[in-house]
């Protein structure tokens, strides 16, 4: 489940059922998209080897990321890894589906994550929207998409 912030791929992903693994319990404001092996070696290669996986999530509640609780993650009937850059390039040959989920405009999409992470947060996510503008360009993350979405 990829696609640009303030979308609504969280929504979108609790209502598949399933195991949801959050990118921004990984991603950080200055760290976006590389913490990725953490979730392949974490996560991904367990679960693979049809073994539980575990990493430590972020902790958001303060407004600032930092280091947070383990999770566990048993293997699941159904897998959703949500969030910006989950779909990236690098896992696409392991993916069943790759969901894009967008509401087309920017603005509107800054509002809605304005409004679930708090005004504190405008500056970083204007920072992140120009951030994730540029990934998805280079990565190509839509075009490869098995499903686009554009929730109401």
């Amino acid at each position: 489940m990829d696609g640009p912030s303030g979308s609504g791929k969280s929504t979108y992903a609790r209502g598949l059922g399933g195991t949801v693994v959050p990118t921004d319990h990984f991603a950080t404001w200055d760290d976006p998209v590389s913490w990725w092996p953490r979730l392949v070696s974490g996560v991904l290669e367990p679960l693979l080897r049809g073994e539980p996986g575990r990493y430590r999530r972020m902790d958001w509640s303060t407004g600032l990321p930092r280091p947070g609780d383990w999770v566990t993650v048993e293997v699941p009937e159904l897998l959703v890894i949500e969030g910006v850059s989950a779909a990236r390039r690098s896992i696409a040959p392991l993916l069943d589906e790759a969901v894009w989920v967008e509401v087309p405009d920017p603005a509107a999409r800054l509002e809605r994550a304005v409004a679930r992470d708090g005004e504190a947060s405008r500056a970083h996510l204007v920072r992140w929207q120009a951030f994730e503008r540029g990934w998805f360009a280079v990565d190509g993350t839509r075009e490869r998409a098995t499903k686009v979405v554009h929730p109401d």
